[in-house]
């Protein structure tokens, strides 16, 4: 197994700049998800991990090995590093056991050994006795991990995951999470898995790489991505969080902090070094908003989604048309299109200020 630097490193496309100034730093065993929306920067991350592409800054460290940079650009088939893709690349024509030991039958490795690793691959993964059939008489979850048995019989210090799951359904792509995870639990491989799906982030990830226009948001835990975003665009992404404006009416005392957030004053947590100051940006999610008989924050609904046991109510402050919000309404309580109720912000967190920004 092998940890993985990236350090400050940028890739352009003509006038286009994928990834600019990326940093992370990945120790051995760990299982890092990197996660943000279409375009960010994630497929070309992984494409300078795995050699296919060339960095135009920065460098990147495989085991303690440069890799690209500093004068170095390693060829990807000397990277011992695996990948597992989206599409499963298998060859139809070939049986499980041909796609999974064909690269060692390429580096000439006798068919004796190769026979043996190919068993051992497809043991790790499950698929003991499937050796003999066609990628074509298996299910999506099957050549998924075909995919991944021929990934492993390379025995790779590094393992990339281009969206795996995307292709498969709902259910399956849980059963497969599952997969994944106690794959990593039983090799302690260091895994680099490219997703948009925060579900499956979060699921199975030590850490999180939040890439935003080619940059690096956040780097972090799952729970701490959800309860303390770094920035505006972490905290709005991440779990479909609220972003309002809010007045912070005095500075931290034990890890908390006295707000004002449209008309409503509440404690909220925020950062040690937070100050008191008029321009903040506070986080709040839909299990921090409570309906109330009085006090709170006067809101009209626009929609009422029911969604089985409860409703998903979409609504705006009414002196505040322009700001968004929504929360979880569990039955029997109902609140229909049009109607005035009052919110309460339990908790949220303080969105730290911008770096180099005022006071």
């Amino acid at each position: 197994m092998a940890g993985l630097k990236i350090n400050n490193v940028t890739k352009h496309f003509n006038d286009f700049t994928a990834l600019s100034d990326v940093s992370l730093d990945v120790a051995d065993g760990e299982f890092v998800a990197v996660l943000g929306p279409s375009g960010c920067g994630k497929t070309t991350l992984l494409r300078l991990v795995a050699g296919f592409e060339q960095l135009d800054k920065g460098e990147i460290v495989i085991g303690g090995k440069v890799m690209s940079g500093a004068g170095a650009n390693v060829p990807p088939e000397n990277r011992r590093v695996g990948i597992v893709f989206q599409n499963y690349a298998l060859w139809p024509h070939m049986t499980v056991a041909e796609n999974v030991g064909y690269s060692l039958k390429v580096a000439k490795v006798d068919r004796a050994a190769r026979e043996k690793r190919v068993e051992e691959a497809l043991a790790l993964v499950n698929l003991q006795g499937f050796g003999e059939r066609r990628p074509a008489n298996l299910s999506g979850g099957q050549r998924q991990r075909v995919a991944l048995a021929r990934c492993l019989v390379a025995a790779p210090s590094l393992v990339l995951f281009d969206e795996p799951l995307a292709n498969l359904d709902v259910h399956l792509r849980a059963a497969m999470e599952d997969e994944f995870a106690a794959f990593h639990k039983r090799t302690g491989t260091t895994i680099i898995y490219i997703t948009h799906d925060q579900a499956e982030a979060m699921a199975l990830a030590d850490r999180i790489a939040v890439l935003d226009h080619g940059r690096l948001a956040q780097f972090a835990t799952p729970r701490t991505l959800y309860e303390e975003p770094a920035n505006e665009m972490v905290a709005s992404f991440i779990a479909g969080g609220m972003v309002l404006p809010a007045d912070v009416l005095s500075g931290a005392r034990d890890g908390s902090c006295n707000v004002r957030i449209l008309g409503q004053e509440t404690v909220l947590r925020c950062r040690p070094d937070e100050v008191a100051r008029s321009d903040a940006k506070v986080c709040v999610r839909a299990d921090d908003l409570d309906v109330v008989e009085s006090g709170g924050i006067a809101i009209r609904v626009k929609r009422s989604i029911y969604r089985g046991g409860g409703s998903r109510i979409e609504a705006f402050p009414v002196e505040r048309p322009d700001i968004d919000l929504h929360f979880d309404l569990p039955d029997p309580a109902r609140l229909e299109e049009g109607a005035e109720a009052r919110l309460a912000i339990r908790t949220g967190w303080v969105i730290p200020r911008a770096e180099g920004a005022g006071h």
